[in-house]
Formats: C-alpha cells, structure tokens, sequence
C-alpha cells in the first residue's frame, strides 16, 4: 500500500533527529533516565509516609496493600480488608502479586518495601515515555514524539501517581499504552502471531484494571475494519486476539468460580462501586462514606455476610436506587462528567475541609482538559483515520468511572494519551495556520510513513 508522510503541526522540515533515527533514540533514552531520576527523587520524600501505621496502614495501597499481606502470608489472594476475611475477587490479581512478592522479599509494611514498590512504579511510568514517543512519531513526526515524551517525564500526575501512590496505575498506564500503540498499527500485520500477542498483552492489562475492557471491542472493530479494507484475514485475526486474551484471564475466572463459587472473570466488586457512588450521600464523589475501607459499619457488615452476600445486597440496593431515583442519578453522573475532566466537585464545607488543594487542582485539570480538547479537534480536522482511536478512548473508557466514582486517579490509565493531545493542542497554538486539513478529495485514511 502506497504510504503518504504528513508532518502534522509542524511547518519546520524532518529535523536531524528525525532524519537519523539513532539520535532520536539517544534523546528518547536521556528523557527515560531523567523521567525516572525526577520520580526517584519524589520517591525519597515519600516513601517513609507510606510506612504510617495508622488506619491500618492504609497509606500501603489499602485494599491492595491488605490482599499483598495476605498472600505473603501464605493465606491466599484474600482479606481486600485488613481483618482477615477469607478468598476474595474484590480486586483485579496483577498489582497485588507483585507488592506481595515485595513483602516477602522486604518485608510487610517495611520501608525497604515502600522504597521498593514506589521505586518500581517510578520505573513503570519513565518506561511509558517510550510506547508515547512511537505512537506519537507514527502519526506525526519524531520532533513532536519527542515533546510528547518529554512532556510524560514532567507531567506532575504522572510523577505522584507513580512515585507517590502505591496502586497499579503506573503499571496499568505503561501496559495499556503500549496495548494502544501496537493496536494503531495491528491491521498492518498479517501473522497470527502478532494478533495473539496483541491479545495476550491485552489480557495482562485487563488482570492488572478491568476497565481497559471497556474498549477493547471498539479498537478490535476498528483494526479489523481496517484489516478487511485491506483485503486481510480480518475473522481469523480478530478470533485470534480474542483467543489471546481468554487464554490470559480464563486461569482467574476459574479460580474465582472454584474458590467464590461465582462467575467473575476478573473482579466482583462492581456492584459495592455502584452502590458507594449512588446511594444518595454526595458528599464526596469517590467511595462517598458507605464503603467497607471507609465506614466501620460497612465493615462490619462486610464481615458479618461474607463477601458474595455483601455484595448480592449491595447489587440490589444499586439496582433499587437507579430504579427509584433515575434523576438523581443523572444529575450525580453529570457531576462525575465534569469531576473527572476538571477535578470540581463541591464548594461544601465539609467537602473544602477534606480536599483543601481542590481550587488549585482545578484550574490545572480544567487547563489539561481544555488542551485535549483544542489537540483532539486540530487533529481529527487534519487526519480523522489516526485520531480515531484516541477519540474512541477519552469517550468509552470514562464511563465506567461516570456511573461509580470520579477522582484523577481513575484518568491514570489513559493519561499518556491524554498528555500526546495536549502535546498537539499546545503546538497547534504556535503552528495553527500550518495545520493541514482534510478536502473532499483526500481520503480521510491516510496510512503514515514509519521514518
């Protein structure tokens, strides 16, 4: 197929990093090293914090930090709550191994495995500068691949959530990005082979946060509309990747139906989610105050029923409430709309007193969110094809998130992305008259030049 190179927002020729594909490596490579160096250096401030006892030492990932215990101590992927409760699926397996092996190679709760872990995920989140620099230099050019990595390796959520935080988004943000940057140019290859490593990696993601699910059918679809306008094997292809990604999580299905006696294919906790998020207490817009790691009564409920109980109660309860209050349910989705994309949720009293940072977090997610915007429109004006599947993942994977709980946190998995569309916005400033657009004679796909 004959391959057009557009240098999209960039009015300069190839520079010479592009032209010599080993300097732009060398560059990439120093942004990695300085990336993970600034994180390091977050790690050595924080890590003696997560150590705190309090709360059960609930500042060691909680839920995550409570299973790793368990199973360091031999009890199994089980207690997603610090007494011991027995088996459990409240969470997705990937994230809390790894701590767990941390535990037994350092000790629970000790500082060399705070040090450890956030060390670790510091290293996660440098590493994802790389899928970032080759999605961008695909559909674009390397000069602007560049900017982008570089703006991942300062971007000041990708330092806390990485260096500060011990949860898996670092992990889930470098998986599923390089997911993403291999899916762009899936209907290119015609080995079965790399479609079942596609789906294989999409099953890693997948154990490491369900939420990737959400669309994976969407840019399967759109790869294998691809493939079959090629003329591919796009059936085969498609069973394949599919097959790949049974084949990953199916072991844990299975271990859930055999241990909790329930069909769950990676996690169960959807309903206690919906539940925490609608049950008429907008005081906070994550696990409000009605969830087992927050309110003492919960947990003793929790504890009291055993988990597939507790959770069959909290099914119905969700679904009578969604019945009953279908308005306020909207209104509060709507509220989860505008929190997830500007971090606003209430000028309450209470609200202000437990996130004083509020006002500030705004006016930098609403600043991030205005940029995404401004570089998805000057993107999908000059090239519909590739900006597609970005435009495909900021408005499916949300809204799991829309309907349960909307904080920053829950953005990690597609924040690369989000920092490539700011990239363009910002370059789209300086360079607007530059920007090509399509004509009703070109074809909106068109197929870009690996240089």
């Amino acid at each position: 197929m004959p391959t057009v190179l557009i240098e999209s927002f960039d009015a300069t020729p190839l520079s010479s990093a592009t032209n010599r594909p080993a300097s732009s490596g060398k560059i990439l490579l120093q942004i990695v090293i300085g990336a993970l160096v600034l994180r390091l250096i977050v790690v050595l401030f924080a890590f003696r914090g997560i150590t705190d006892p309090s709360g059960y030492h609930q500042e060691f990932g909680q839920e995550v930090g409570w299973v790793a215990r368990s199973i360091a101590l031999h009890h199994g992927f089980s207690s997603p709550f610090f007494p011991q409760t027995g088996p459990t699926a409240y969470l997705p397996p990937l994230y809390p191994y790894l701590l767990a092996v941390i535990f037994r190679a350092f000790g629970i709760y000790t500082a060399k495995s705070a040090f450890t872990i956030l060390s670790l995920n510091s290293l996660f989140s440098a590493l994802t500068c790389v899928p970032i620099y080759h999605m961008t230099r695909y559909t674009h050019s390397a000069r602007i691949a560049l900017f982008a990595a570089m703006a991942w390796a300062v971007y000041p959520f990708a330092i806390y959530f990485s260096a500060a935080r011990v949860w898996e988004y670092s992990l889930t943000s470098l998986l599923f990005t390089t997911c993403f940057l291999i899916v762009q140019r899936l209907h290119l290859e015609t080995r079965s082979m790399a479609w079942l490593a596609f789906g294989l990696l999409y099953g890693i993601t997948i154990l490491s946060n369900p939420a990737a699910l959400s669309v994976f059918p969407f840019l399967l679809l759109l790869s294998l509309w691809k493939t079959h306008r090629n003329g591919g094997r796009w059936l085969r292809n498609g069973l394949v990747a599919v097959l790949g990604i049974l084949t990953v999580i199916m072991p844990w299905t299975i271990r859930n139906y055999r241990t909790l006696h329930i069909l769950c294919p990676v996690r169960d906790s959807l309903w206690a989610e919906l539940w925490a998020g609608n049950n008429g207490d907008t005081s906070n817009p994550t696990l409000a105050w009605t969830h087992p790691a927050s309110d003492a009564h919960e947990m003793d409920l929790y504890q009291t029923l055993g988990e597939i109980p507790y959770l069959s109660q909290k099914h119905a309860m969700a679904v009578t409430y969604l019945t009953h209050h279908p308005v306020a349910f909207a209104g509060l989705t709507l509220r989860r709309v505008v929190c997830y994309w500007t971090g606003f949720w209430s000028l309450e009293h209470r609200y202000v007193r437990a996130e004083p940072f509020q006002i500030p977090n705004v006016c930098f997610c609403s600043s991030i969110s205005l940029l995404m915007l401004l570089g998805a429109r000057r993107w999908w004006r000059a090239n519909r094809a590739t900006s597609l599947p970005y435009l495909i993942l900021i408005g499916i994977f949300p809204i799991t998130y829309y309907i349960t709980h909307a904080l920053m946190d829950y953005r990690q998995p597609i924040e690369p992305e989000i920092v490539i569309l700011v990239t363009i916005g910002i370059l789209s400033l300086a360079r607007a008259k530059d920007l090509p657009q399509d004509s009703p004679e070109q074809p909106h796909e068109r197929e870009m030049a690996v240089v």
